[in-house]
Protein backbone atom coordinates (compact mmCIF):
# COMPACT_ATOMS: atom_id res chain seq x y z
CA UNK A 1 0.00 0.00 0.00
CA UNK A 2 0.95 3.48 -1.28
CA UNK A 3 1.16 6.28 1.28
CA UNK A 4 1.12 9.55 -0.33
CA UNK A 5 2.80 11.21 2.42
CA UNK A 6 6.47 12.25 2.66
CA UNK A 7 8.40 9.53 3.94
CA UNK A 8 10.25 11.42 6.86
CA UNK A 9 6.66 12.40 8.34
CA UNK A 10 5.93 9.17 7.99
CA UNK A 11 9.08 7.56 9.74
CA UNK A 12 9.00 10.11 12.61
CA UNK A 13 4.92 9.45 13.50
CA UNK A 14 5.43 5.97 13.65
CA UNK A 15 8.72 6.27 16.17
CA UNK A 16 6.50 8.75 17.75
CA UNK A 17 3.65 5.48 18.66
CA UNK A 18 6.64 3.62 19.58
CA UNK A 19 7.76 5.63 22.06
CA UNK A 20 3.92 5.46 23.68
CA UNK A 21 4.41 1.38 24.13
CA UNK A 22 3.41 -1.43 22.39
CA UNK A 23 0.86 0.89 20.33
CA UNK A 24 2.20 -0.24 17.29
CA UNK A 25 5.24 -2.42 16.12
CA UNK A 26 7.63 -1.65 13.45
CA UNK A 27 10.91 -3.08 11.81
CA UNK A 28 12.68 -2.82 8.97
CA UNK A 29 12.36 -5.22 5.91
CA UNK A 30 14.30 -5.99 3.06
CA UNK A 31 11.71 -7.21 0.82
CA UNK A 32 8.65 -4.95 1.26
CA UNK A 33 8.14 -0.92 0.26
CA UNK A 34 10.59 0.50 -1.02
CA UNK A 35 10.75 4.73 -0.83
CA UNK A 36 13.11 7.29 -1.42
CA UNK A 37 14.93 9.46 0.87
CA UNK A 38 15.76 12.91 0.63
CA UNK A 39 19.00 12.52 -0.90
CA UNK A 40 17.52 10.23 -3.28
CA UNK A 41 14.00 12.67 -4.15
CA UNK A 42 16.72 15.27 -5.08
CA UNK A 43 18.93 12.73 -7.12
CA UNK A 44 15.24 11.89 -8.80
CA UNK A 45 14.83 15.59 -9.62
CA UNK A 46 18.03 17.01 -10.57
CA UNK A 47 19.89 13.85 -11.56
CA UNK A 48 23.02 11.73 -9.82
CA UNK A 49 25.84 13.68 -8.31
CA UNK A 50 28.07 12.03 -10.60
CA UNK A 51 25.94 12.97 -13.32
CA UNK A 52 25.84 16.44 -12.69
CA UNK A 53 29.50 16.72 -12.45
CA UNK A 54 29.83 15.65 -16.22
CA UNK A 55 27.55 17.87 -16.98
CA UNK A 56 29.36 20.50 -14.98
CA UNK A 57 32.31 20.06 -17.17
CA UNK A 58 32.76 21.49 -20.30
CA UNK A 59 34.33 20.56 -23.80
CA UNK A 60 37.93 22.39 -22.36
CA UNK A 61 38.01 21.52 -19.05
CA UNK A 62 37.48 22.30 -15.82
CA UNK A 63 39.76 22.80 -12.70
CA UNK A 64 39.44 20.60 -9.77
CA UNK A 65 39.17 23.09 -7.38
CA UNK A 66 36.48 25.02 -9.20
CA UNK A 67 34.27 21.49 -9.32
CA UNK A 68 34.88 20.65 -5.66
CA UNK A 69 33.67 24.38 -4.49
CA UNK A 70 29.96 22.59 -5.79
CA UNK A 71 27.92 21.05 -3.47
CA UNK A 72 27.76 17.19 -5.19
CA UNK A 73 31.40 18.22 -5.97
CA UNK A 74 33.02 15.77 -3.77
CA UNK A 75 30.94 12.57 -4.44
CA UNK A 76 30.05 12.90 -8.00
CA UNK A 77 33.88 13.32 -8.64
CA UNK A 78 34.89 9.98 -7.18
CA UNK A 79 31.82 8.10 -8.74
CA UNK A 80 32.40 9.76 -12.49
CA UNK A 81 36.20 8.83 -11.79
CA UNK A 82 35.11 5.25 -11.17
CA UNK A 83 32.73 4.88 -14.09
CA UNK A 84 35.37 6.46 -16.48
CA UNK A 85 33.27 9.64 -17.56
CA UNK A 86 35.81 12.38 -16.79
CA UNK A 87 39.90 11.95 -16.03
CA UNK A 88 42.42 13.69 -13.83
CA UNK A 89 45.16 15.49 -15.44
CA UNK A 90 47.09 16.71 -12.63
CA UNK A 91 50.12 18.02 -14.55
CA UNK A 92 47.69 20.67 -16.38
CA UNK A 93 49.46 23.94 -17.06
CA UNK A 94 46.99 26.42 -13.93
CA UNK A 95 46.85 23.44 -11.53
CA UNK A 96 44.89 19.70 -11.86
CA UNK A 97 42.12 19.87 -14.38
CA UNK A 98 39.10 17.57 -15.14
CA UNK A 99 38.44 16.79 -18.36
CA UNK A 100 35.47 14.29 -20.12
CA UNK A 101 36.25 11.26 -21.38
CA UNK A 102 33.56 10.08 -23.47
CA UNK A 103 30.81 12.33 -25.10
CA UNK A 104 27.38 11.22 -23.44
CA UNK A 105 26.16 9.37 -20.40
CA UNK A 106 23.43 7.33 -19.31
CA UNK A 107 22.42 8.47 -15.51
CA UNK A 108 20.88 4.83 -14.93
CA UNK A 109 20.74 5.89 -10.76
CA UNK A 110 18.47 8.83 -11.79
CA UNK A 111 16.21 6.05 -14.05
CA UNK A 112 16.39 3.54 -11.06
CA UNK A 113 15.41 6.24 -8.49
CA UNK A 114 12.23 6.93 -10.81
CA UNK A 115 11.04 3.63 -11.39
CA UNK A 116 10.40 3.62 -7.51
CA UNK A 117 8.97 6.56 -7.10
CA UNK A 118 6.34 5.76 -9.56
CA UNK A 119 5.78 2.86 -7.75
CA UNK A 120 7.38 0.45 -10.30
CA UNK A 121 10.42 -0.78 -7.98
CA UNK A 122 9.61 -4.46 -8.94
CA UNK A 123 10.72 -4.01 -12.10
CA UNK A 124 14.41 -3.14 -10.71
CA UNK A 125 16.46 -6.38 -9.39
CA UNK A 126 17.38 -7.00 -5.59
CA UNK A 127 21.14 -6.37 -5.95
CA UNK A 128 20.02 -2.96 -7.94
CA UNK A 129 17.96 -1.63 -4.50
CA UNK A 130 20.44 -2.37 -2.18
CA UNK A 131 23.10 -0.88 -4.11
CA UNK A 132 20.98 2.09 -4.16
CA UNK A 133 20.23 1.65 -0.28
CA UNK A 134 24.12 1.62 0.43
CA UNK A 135 24.31 4.90 -1.54
CA UNK A 136 21.37 6.06 1.90
CA UNK A 137 19.28 7.31 -1.84
CA UNK A 138 16.16 4.03 -0.61
CA UNK A 139 15.08 3.26 2.55
CA UNK A 140 12.02 0.58 3.57
CA UNK A 141 9.61 0.39 6.81
CA UNK A 142 6.70 -2.18 7.53
CA UNK A 143 3.92 -1.49 10.37
CA UNK A 144 1.39 -3.54 11.68
CA UNK A 145 -0.64 -3.40 14.72
CA UNK A 146 0.82 -3.99 17.93
CA UNK A 147 -0.80 -5.79 21.16
CA UNK A 148 -2.22 -1.93 22.64
CA UNK A 149 -3.33 -0.46 19.53
CA UNK A 150 -5.54 2.17 19.32
CA UNK A 151 -7.16 4.15 17.10
CA UNK A 152 -6.77 7.59 20.06
CA UNK A 153 -3.69 8.65 22.03
CA UNK A 154 -3.42 8.49 25.70
CA UNK A 155 -0.47 10.24 27.40
CA UNK A 156 1.29 7.30 29.73
CA UNK A 157 2.21 8.48 33.25
CA UNK A 158 5.18 8.40 34.40
CA UNK A 159 5.06 8.84 37.95
CA UNK A 160 2.38 7.84 40.58
CA UNK A 161 1.29 11.05 42.48
CA UNK A 162 -0.61 11.16 45.35
CA UNK A 163 -3.82 12.93 43.96
CA UNK A 164 -4.26 10.16 41.89
CA UNK A 165 -3.83 7.44 45.20
CA UNK A 166 -6.51 9.58 47.06
CA UNK A 167 -8.97 10.11 43.94
CA UNK A 168 -8.62 5.89 42.99
CA UNK A 169 -7.60 7.65 39.77
CA UNK A 170 -4.55 5.89 39.15
CA UNK A 171 -6.98 2.64 38.50
CA UNK A 172 -7.86 3.83 34.98
CA UNK A 173 -4.03 5.53 34.24
CA UNK A 174 -1.25 4.04 31.98
CA UNK A 175 2.06 4.35 32.97
CA UNK A 176 5.40 3.76 31.21
CA UNK A 177 7.49 0.75 32.21
CA UNK A 178 9.70 1.31 35.28
CA UNK A 179 13.60 0.59 34.18
CA UNK A 180 15.02 -0.34 37.92
CA UNK A 181 18.35 -1.25 35.80
CA UNK A 182 18.77 2.35 34.11
CA UNK A 183 21.98 4.20 34.66
CA UNK A 184 21.39 7.56 36.06
CA UNK A 185 22.30 10.53 33.02
CA UNK A 186 25.73 11.02 32.07
CA UNK A 187 27.07 14.63 32.57
CA UNK A 188 28.01 16.16 29.66
CA UNK A 189 31.73 16.83 28.62
CA UNK A 190 33.94 16.62 26.17
CA UNK A 191 35.80 13.51 24.83
CA UNK A 192 39.43 13.14 23.61
CA UNK A 193 39.63 11.91 20.07
CA UNK A 194 41.84 8.83 19.50
CA UNK A 195 44.37 11.30 17.82
CA UNK A 196 45.37 12.89 20.95
CA UNK A 197 45.15 10.06 23.35
CA UNK A 198 47.90 8.08 20.85
CA UNK A 199 49.67 11.49 20.38
CA UNK A 200 49.83 11.82 24.59
CA UNK A 201 51.87 8.12 24.69
CA UNK A 202 53.87 9.15 21.99
CA UNK A 203 54.73 12.39 23.71
CA UNK A 204 54.92 10.03 27.21
CA UNK A 205 57.62 7.24 25.56
CA UNK A 206 60.22 10.51 23.99
CA UNK A 207 59.92 11.81 27.53
CA UNK A 208 60.84 8.52 29.06
CA UNK A 209 63.79 7.84 26.32
CA UNK A 210 65.62 11.64 27.38
CA UNK A 211 64.00 13.11 24.25
CA UNK A 212 63.49 17.03 24.25
CA UNK A 213 60.69 18.48 22.57
CA UNK A 214 61.27 20.97 19.93
CA UNK A 215 58.78 24.22 19.48
CA UNK A 216 56.60 23.35 16.18
CA UNK A 217 54.34 26.54 16.53
CA UNK A 218 55.52 28.05 12.86
CA UNK A 219 52.86 25.85 10.28
CA UNK A 220 54.04 28.54 8.10
CA UNK A 221 57.95 27.71 6.73
CA UNK A 222 59.92 29.39 3.99
CA UNK A 223 61.52 27.22 1.30
CA UNK A 224 65.05 27.35 2.32
CA UNK A 225 64.21 26.06 5.87
CA UNK A 226 61.60 23.17 4.20
CA UNK A 227 64.03 22.45 1.40
CA UNK A 228 67.13 24.15 0.99
CA UNK A 229 68.64 23.28 4.42
CA UNK A 230 67.97 20.01 4.02
CA UNK A 231 69.96 19.34 0.61
CA UNK A 232 67.12 19.18 -1.46
CA UNK A 233 67.19 20.79 -4.61
CA UNK A 234 65.11 23.11 -6.22
CA UNK A 235 64.25 21.39 -9.13
CA UNK A 236 62.73 18.31 -7.10
CA UNK A 237 59.17 17.54 -7.85
CA UNK A 238 58.46 17.78 -4.04
CA UNK A 239 58.91 21.41 -4.54
CA UNK A 240 56.29 21.53 -6.99
CA UNK A 241 53.03 22.76 -6.66
CA UNK A 242 51.34 19.44 -6.92
CA UNK A 243 52.77 18.84 -3.94
CA UNK A 244 53.31 21.90 -1.81
CA UNK A 245 51.15 24.30 -0.97
CA UNK A 246 52.65 27.90 -1.39
CA UNK A 247 51.16 30.47 0.43
CA UNK A 248 50.33 33.53 -1.90
CA UNK A 249 50.19 36.45 1.23
CA UNK A 250 53.02 36.67 2.05
CA UNK A 251 53.91 34.95 -0.67
CA UNK A 252 58.13 35.43 0.72
CA UNK A 253 60.10 35.26 3.47
CA UNK A 254 62.81 37.80 3.77
CA UNK A 255 65.28 36.89 7.31
CA UNK A 256 67.81 34.22 6.92
CA UNK A 257 71.47 33.71 8.10
CA UNK A 258 73.71 35.05 5.68
CA UNK A 259 76.84 33.21 6.03
CA UNK A 260 74.78 30.01 6.49
CA UNK A 261 72.81 30.64 3.65
CA UNK A 262 75.50 31.73 1.47
CA UNK A 263 77.23 28.17 2.32
CA UNK A 264 73.82 26.56 1.36
CA UNK A 265 73.91 28.27 -2.00
CA UNK A 266 77.89 27.53 -2.75
CA UNK A 267 77.23 23.44 -1.42
CA UNK A 268 74.15 22.89 -3.65
CA UNK A 269 75.52 25.01 -6.99
CA UNK A 270 79.48 23.57 -6.52
CA UNK A 271 79.75 21.46 -3.76
CA UNK A 272 81.61 20.86 -0.99
CA UNK A 273 82.11 18.91 2.02
CA UNK A 274 83.86 16.15 0.38
CA UNK A 275 80.23 16.88 -2.25
CA UNK A 276 79.94 17.67 -5.84
CA UNK A 277 76.75 19.40 -4.83
CA UNK A 278 74.01 19.46 -7.28
CA UNK A 279 75.55 22.01 -10.10
CA UNK A 280 72.86 23.76 -10.73
CA UNK A 281 72.01 27.61 -10.44
CA UNK A 282 70.65 27.79 -6.96
CA UNK A 283 68.24 31.18 -6.89
CA UNK A 284 67.18 33.02 -3.60
CA UNK A 285 64.15 33.74 -5.20
CA UNK A 286 63.26 29.92 -4.68
CA UNK A 287 64.08 29.62 -1.76
CA UNK A 288 62.30 32.70 -0.36
CA UNK A 289 59.06 31.26 -0.98
CA UNK A 290 56.44 30.77 1.72
CA UNK A 291 54.94 27.11 2.45
CA UNK A 292 52.79 25.31 4.23
CA UNK A 293 55.59 23.02 5.68
CA UNK A 294 55.50 19.64 4.44
CA UNK A 295 57.23 18.10 7.24
CA UNK A 296 58.79 18.69 10.83
CA UNK A 297 62.32 18.07 9.92
CA UNK A 298 62.50 21.87 8.89
CA UNK A 299 61.71 22.77 12.44
CA UNK A 300 64.76 19.98 13.00
CA UNK A 301 67.07 21.79 10.53
CA UNK A 302 66.52 25.11 12.90
CA UNK A 303 67.11 23.29 16.00
CA UNK A 304 70.34 21.56 14.31
CA UNK A 305 71.55 25.12 13.16
CA UNK A 306 71.02 26.77 16.72
CA UNK A 307 73.19 23.99 17.93
CA UNK A 308 75.92 24.07 16.10
CA UNK A 309 76.27 28.11 17.31
CA UNK A 310 77.34 26.92 20.59
CA UNK A 311 79.80 24.27 21.91
CA UNK A 312 78.51 20.85 20.62
CA UNK A 313 76.44 18.30 23.15
CA UNK A 314 74.79 15.41 22.12
CA UNK A 315 71.08 16.20 22.41
CA UNK A 316 68.08 13.72 21.71
CA UNK A 317 64.94 16.04 20.27
CA UNK A 318 61.37 15.11 18.88
CA UNK A 319 58.12 16.70 17.71
CA UNK A 320 54.95 16.07 17.14
CA UNK A 321 52.44 18.39 15.06
CA UNK A 322 50.44 19.10 11.75
CA UNK A 323 52.14 19.20 8.51
CA UNK A 324 50.30 19.62 4.92
CA UNK A 325 50.85 18.09 1.49
CA UNK A 326 48.99 17.85 -1.42
CA UNK A 327 47.96 14.52 -1.69
CA UNK A 328 45.64 12.49 -3.02
CA UNK A 329 42.66 11.21 -0.77
CA UNK A 330 42.38 7.77 -0.41
CA UNK A 331 42.10 5.10 2.63
CA UNK A 332 45.61 5.96 4.19
CA UNK A 333 46.36 9.63 3.18
CA UNK A 334 45.56 12.90 3.80
CA UNK A 335 46.43 16.39 2.92
CA UNK A 336 46.59 17.74 6.46
CA UNK A 337 48.24 15.12 8.91
CA UNK A 338 50.29 14.97 12.31
CA UNK A 339 54.35 13.84 11.75
CA UNK A 340 56.15 12.63 14.55
CA UNK A 341 59.86 13.02 14.29
CA UNK A 342 62.84 12.10 16.57
CA UNK A 343 66.16 13.93 15.57
CA UNK A 344 69.52 12.49 18.12
CA UNK A 345 73.00 14.42 17.23
CA UNK A 346 76.29 12.76 18.88
CA UNK A 347 79.72 11.93 17.92
CA UNK A 348 80.24 8.30 15.58
CA UNK A 349 76.25 7.12 15.16
CA UNK A 350 75.80 4.46 12.60
CA UNK A 351 72.87 2.87 10.81
CA UNK A 352 73.20 0.52 13.53
CA UNK A 353 72.20 2.75 16.00
CA UNK A 354 69.29 3.94 14.21
CA UNK A 355 67.90 0.54 13.67
CA UNK A 356 68.62 -0.43 17.54
CA UNK A 357 66.75 3.07 18.79
CA UNK A 358 63.51 2.56 16.58
CA UNK A 359 62.81 -1.20 17.75
CA UNK A 360 63.28 0.64 20.74
CA UNK A 361 60.76 3.40 20.22
CA UNK A 362 58.51 1.02 18.83
CA UNK A 363 57.90 -1.66 21.13
CA UNK A 364 57.16 0.84 23.56
CA UNK A 365 54.40 1.11 20.94
CA UNK A 366 53.19 -2.38 21.13
CA UNK A 367 54.52 -3.01 17.18
CA UNK A 368 56.78 -5.45 17.27
CA UNK A 369 56.33 -6.66 13.72
CA UNK A 370 58.69 -3.94 11.56
CA UNK A 371 60.48 -4.02 8.44
CA UNK A 372 63.34 -2.09 6.82
CA UNK A 373 63.73 -1.13 3.11
CA UNK A 374 66.25 0.93 1.58
CA UNK A 375 65.35 4.26 0.30
CA UNK A 376 66.00 7.51 -1.08
CA UNK A 377 65.52 11.04 0.68
CA UNK A 378 68.22 13.97 -0.34
CA UNK A 379 68.81 14.90 2.76
CA UNK A 380 69.71 11.06 4.44
CA UNK A 381 72.32 8.62 3.41
CA UNK A 382 71.64 5.68 4.08
CA UNK A 383 68.10 6.09 4.55
CA UNK A 384 65.28 3.40 5.50
CA UNK A 385 61.70 2.94 5.11
CA UNK A 386 60.27 1.85 8.05
CA UNK A 387 56.94 -0.63 8.29
CA UNK A 388 54.69 -2.22 10.33
CA UNK A 389 52.00 -5.09 9.88
CA UNK A 390 48.46 -3.83 9.72
CA UNK A 391 46.28 -6.69 10.85
CA UNK A 392 42.73 -5.10 9.92
CA UNK A 393 44.62 -4.27 5.92
CA UNK A 394 46.24 -7.74 5.87
CA UNK A 395 49.64 -6.63 4.47
CA UNK A 396 52.74 -4.17 5.46
CA UNK A 397 51.77 -0.57 5.86
CA UNK A 398 54.76 2.20 5.94
CA UNK A 399 54.78 3.66 9.12
CA UNK A 400 57.54 5.25 8.77
CA UNK A 401 60.71 7.62 6.93
CA UNK A 402 64.55 7.15 8.62
CA UNK A 403 68.21 7.89 7.96
CA UNK A 404 71.20 9.61 8.37
CA UNK A 405 71.53 13.27 7.70
CA UNK A 406 73.88 14.20 5.03
CA UNK A 407 77.19 16.19 5.94
CA UNK A 408 76.02 18.52 2.67
CA UNK A 409 73.31 19.38 5.69
CA UNK A 410 75.15 19.28 8.97
CA UNK A 411 78.34 21.18 7.78
CA UNK A 412 77.48 24.22 6.24
CA UNK A 413 75.08 24.51 9.60
CA UNK A 414 78.75 24.52 11.69
CA UNK A 415 78.31 21.04 13.36
CA UNK A 416 81.80 19.47 13.46
CA UNK A 417 82.69 16.56 11.13
CA UNK A 418 82.52 13.98 13.42
CA UNK A 419 79.43 14.48 14.25
CA UNK A 420 76.52 12.25 13.00
CA UNK A 421 72.79 13.35 13.65
CA UNK A 422 70.30 9.96 13.21
CA UNK A 423 66.59 11.19 12.41
CA UNK A 424 63.06 9.22 11.54
CA UNK A 425 59.65 10.66 10.92
CA UNK A 426 56.74 8.66 10.84
CA UNK A 427 52.51 10.06 11.16
CA UNK A 428 50.59 10.21 14.01
CA UNK A 429 47.50 8.31 12.40
CA UNK A 430 48.76 5.46 10.81
CA UNK A 431 50.11 3.99 13.96
CA UNK A 432 46.44 5.06 15.47
CA UNK A 433 44.54 3.33 12.63
CA UNK A 434 46.56 0.06 13.64
CA UNK A 435 46.03 0.67 17.33
CA UNK A 436 42.49 1.41 17.16
CA UNK A 437 42.09 -1.26 14.02
CA UNK A 438 40.51 1.27 11.88
CA UNK A 439 41.04 0.47 8.18
CA UNK A 440 40.16 3.94 6.34
CA UNK A 441 42.01 7.15 7.76
CA UNK A 442 38.59 9.45 6.35
CA UNK A 443 36.75 7.16 9.46
CA UNK A 444 39.48 8.73 11.65
CA UNK A 445 40.25 12.78 10.74
CA UNK A 446 38.05 14.72 8.59
CA UNK A 447 33.97 15.74 8.01
CA UNK A 448 33.20 12.09 8.01
CA UNK A 449 34.07 11.02 11.31
CA UNK A 450 31.47 9.36 13.28
CA UNK A 451 31.42 11.38 16.79
CA UNK A 452 30.22 8.67 18.52
CA UNK A 453 33.92 6.94 17.91
CA UNK A 454 35.65 9.46 19.60
CA UNK A 455 32.93 8.88 22.29
CA UNK A 456 33.34 5.25 22.59
CA UNK A 457 37.00 4.70 22.11
CA UNK A 458 38.79 3.68 24.51
CA UNK A 459 41.98 5.24 26.35
CA UNK A 460 45.00 4.45 24.47
CA UNK A 461 47.36 2.14 26.72
CA UNK A 462 50.10 0.89 24.33
CA UNK A 463 51.44 -2.57 24.71
CA UNK A 464 54.60 -1.91 25.82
Amino acid sequence: MRIPTEHQLIVGAVKSLQALGDVISAELRSSKHWALTEEGAEIAEQGSHEARVFRSVPSEGLAQAELMKLSFGKIGFSKAMSNKWIRLDKAHEGGPRIFRTVESIEDQVREKLLLVQTGSSSELEEKEKNELKKRKLLSEVSYWKGSSFSTTITKQEAELTPEMVASGSWREKKFKPYNFEAMGVAPDCGHLHPLLKVRTQFRQIFLEMGFTEMPTNNFIESSFWNFDSLFQPQQHPARDQHDTFFLADPALAHEFPQDYLDRVKRVHSEGGYGSQGYKYDWRIEEAQKNILRTHTTAVSARMLYKLAQQKFTPVKYFSIDRVFRNETLDATHLAEFHQIEGVVADYGLTLGDLMGVLHQFFTKLGITKLRFKPAYNPYTEPSMEVFSYHEGLKKWVEVGNSGVFRPEMLLPMGLPEDVSVIAWGLSLERPTMIKYGINNIRELVGHKVNLQMVYDSPICRLDS
